[in-house]
């Protein structure tokens, strides 16, 4: 409402008066209806921005305050600022509408046009708004979810202000995070970031913008306040773009959602509704003296005709013939471009554009109607002053006829026309409606469908669901292309039926509006949700399947030491050397072992499906059996190599020993034989089946031993003997 609107602008703009008087630093004001009456207060403003001294009048009576408040007026027009029906009286009486006029008209000056001079100069543009628009579309171009087709509605969600922001600070926050946010919490998020990054004061409230109809002026005094710090390229192209958009005759939505477009909005448009002109009678009434008596002023007369009936002194011939024959030059010519408009279309667009091509045809005819009223008038006004001869006065209102006859005809057939063309643009934007209710309702039906599927139960199963949904996001496209006439929609009411011819219409289309937002949210919700349960479940089989592809590749591995020659030394200090690999490499993917069981219970949390989340326990589970008998696989390979590896390892150091002592070959080998047999017996039979050497074979080498242990008497030689005995 209006109330509404002036209550917003009075708390952005008090807060934009006092973020100026803190550069100055100035006592901010409380009450700006109140605290500007004197005109103190809006000559240190003026001071601020003007960068001039401006001498007060201290004293508190109404003459210092109207003698300030014109010092005020008159600094505003020596500044070029326009003023429309303001005067000093005006503020000093603390009239709320014209004290916010004023400041707005401030405000436009030096926040918006001083602003956007530079940039409106280098591109030959006059309109401030526009190029500002084409900024601010150029800006949100890359974001799907944003389209501003005007300073109200557009800015409603929040999701404009974050783009901008995002645009040029895309590290500052994600645009994810913000999507998913009410738009309160989006516009709130929108003027902290702008604070904290741009330096630019919250002139807004989040609650104020998050309406149903924002308020323009505040929108644009802080979408500049952006500009002005921002990067100010702005192309042709955005410019001719801002231009091509469709009219904007736009009720504002009910509900504003992210995502795609979700608003549903009526126009009003009002008929111009013609006064008749003044009928002229037939035939005059004639006194005895030949003389007809002026004629009564007809009650239809507009205020304006009788204005002039009133202010008319004396009307000449000549004046009236000429002021006669521009009217009817102009009446055969508005006739024509009647008479050549198109046959009324079957197209809701096209009837469109001709309802608004013959809306403007009716403001000229309106335009016009005083001045037909005026040639009338004098025609009355000539046969009243008496100076005709009985033929000119006969002539006269023979022409006056003629022309009320065709300006009647005119007048009738335009408003006919328009009744036709309101009737069948109403009933094409009605049918417009049902097919928007009845597809509303197929796709509700659509949706609890999808929604009472049972969930899927492999991946597969999960993408012919996002093929599903993708083929309902692609009619929501289609759709959105109706949904998008239906925001210029025309209602034409007069002033007889008011509002109330509207609400039934209203209503209509904030419960459709309502539905389409549902479903709009609804769509783009489950497909954040689809999206997110496939990367997570896709993410988890390719790693189950690449542990698996490890696994397989380390059991070949391991099996390939069970097999191995044992009593190869060389083939034994291999395996050994890949068992202290494969042990080292399960002791790092331990952990992979333990995120894949913890991201199938994530996913099996996200599915809700007791079949998928069972199939990936099963996998989950067979993971884990496989790397359990890796793992005791590995623990019994171990136990089997070790005694081989430490053999081997002492033989190496024996036979060093022995090289040193300086041994024969034959006493070299007697002490190979002997730790031989003793690696042998110390195998546990279950491992690996140790040699049977003859009994014979052993005594003979012990006695053998013990010879050469006599023969020689250096205690490095005994050493090594006893050691070979020991093991």
């Amino acid at each position: 409402s209006t109330d509404e609107h002036d209550a917003v602008q009075k708390k952005t703009f008090t807060k934009w008066i006092n973020a100026q008087f803190s550069k100055t630093e100035k006592t901010p004001i409380k009450d700006m209806f109140s605290d500007l009456r004197d005109g103190r207060k809006l000559l240190d403003l003026l001071e601020g921005l003007t960068g001039t001294v401006l001498t007060k009048e201290r004293g508190s009576t109404r003459v210092h305050s109207l003698n300030n408040v014109n010092k005020v007026l008159q600094v505003l027009h020596q500044n070029n600022v326009d003023l429309v029906n303001i005067g000093g009286t005006d503020i000093v009486d603390g009239n709320h509408k014209l004290t916010l006029g004023l400041i707005w008209s401030i405000i436009l000056h030096w926040q918006v046009k001083d602003i956007m001079k530079d940039i409106m100069s280098n591109l030959q543009q006059t309109n401030s708004e526009k190029i500002l628009l084409s900024w601010v579309r150029q800006c949100t171009r890359s974001y799907p979810e944003v389209n501003v087709l005007n300073f109200t509605t557009s800015w409603a969600d929040g999701l404009a202000l974050n783009g901008i922001l995002h645009h040029f600070r895309p590290n500052a926050f994600s645009w994810d995070q913000v999507v998913r946010l009410s738009p309160v919490e989006r516009l709130d998020h929108a003027f902290t970031v702008a604070k904290d990054q741009l330096a630019i004061e919250r002139l807004l409230d989040a609650e104020d913008v998050a309406v149903q109809l924002p308020d323009k002026k505040s929108i644009i005094m802080y979408v500049t306040s952006l500009f002005a710090v921002l990067p100010k390229d702005v192309s042709m192209e955005a410019i001719r773009e801002v231009e091509t958009l469709p009219r904007k005759f736009k009720a504002e939505p009910e509900d504003s959602g992210p995502g795609p477009s979700t608003q549903v909005k009526c126009t009003q448009q009002y008929c111009l509704c013609f006064h008749p002109l003044p009928h002229v009678s037939q035939t005059a009434q004639k006194e005895e003296t030949g003389r007809s008596p002026r004629p009564e002023t007809p009650s239809t007369l507009t205020e304006t005709e009788g204005e002039m009936e009133g202010s008319l002194m004396e009307v000449d011939l000549d004046s009236y013939q000429t002021t006669l024959e521009e009217v009817l030059t102009w009446l055969l010519s508005a006739e024509d471009a009647l008479q050549i408009q198109d046959e009324v279309s079957d197209d809701v667009e096209e009837v469109k554009e001709q309802f608004h091509t013959h809306e403007a045809f009716m403001m000229e005819l309106t335009a016009h109607q005083s001045s037909v009223g005026n040639v009338l008038q004098a025609g009355n006004q000539l046969i009243a002053q008496g100076n005709l001869t009985e033929e000119e006065e006969d002539e006269i209102r023979e022409q006056m006829s003629l022309l009320n006859s065709r300006w009647e005809s005119l007048r009738v057939a335009s408003m006919d026309r328009q009744a036709r063309l309101h009737e069948v643009l109403m009933d094409l934007q009605q049918q417009q409606l049902q097919q928007l209710s009845d597809w509303l309702t197929q796709t509700e039906e659509r949706i609890k469908k999808i929604e009472t599927e049972p969930a899927a139960k492999d991946l597969e199963v999960y993408k012919e669901q996002i093929e599903q949904h993708k083929e309902l996001q692609n009619d929501l496209e289609a759709e959105q292309v109706k949904v998008n006439s239906l925001t210029h929609m025309v209602v034409v009411v007069d002033e007889n039926s008011g509002e109330s011819a509207t609400a039934a219409l209203e209503e209509q289309l904030q419960s459709l509006g309502e539905r389409w937002a549902a479903v709009c949210r609804w769509t783009e919700e489950r497909w954040h949700k689809l999206q997110e349960v496939f990367m997570v479940w896709q993410q988890l089989l390719s790693d189950q399947s690449l542990f698996r592809v490890w696994l397989a590749e380390k059991e070949e591995a391991l099996s390939e030491v069970q097999t191995s020659n044992f009593k190869d030394p060389s083939e034994m200090n291999t395996n050994v050397r890949r068992l202290a690999i494969l042990k080292e490499d399960m002791e790092k993917k331990r952990r992979t072992l333990d995120q894949l069981s913890d991201a199938g219970h994530d996913v099996i949390s996200l599915l809700r499906s007791a079949e998928a989340g069972s199939n990936i326990e099963t996998d989950t589970e067979e993971l884990a059996h496989r790397w359990d008998n890796l793992v005791q696989r590995l623990e019994d390979c171990s136990f089997q190599v070790f005694p081989f590896s430490l053999i081997l390892s002492l033989t190496a150091k024996v036979m060093e020993a022995v090289t040193d002592a300086g041994m024969t070959q034959v006493e070299e080998q007697i002490v190979v034989d002997t730790i031989a047999v003793a690696a042998a017996a110390s195998i546990p039979d279950q491992e690996l089946a140790p040699p049977a050497p003859p009994k014979k074979r052993l005594v003979e080498t012990d006695a053998e031993v013990r010879r050469i242990i006599k023969g020689r008497q250096t205690r490095t030689n005994t050493r090594i003997v006893l050691f070979v005995l020991q093991v």
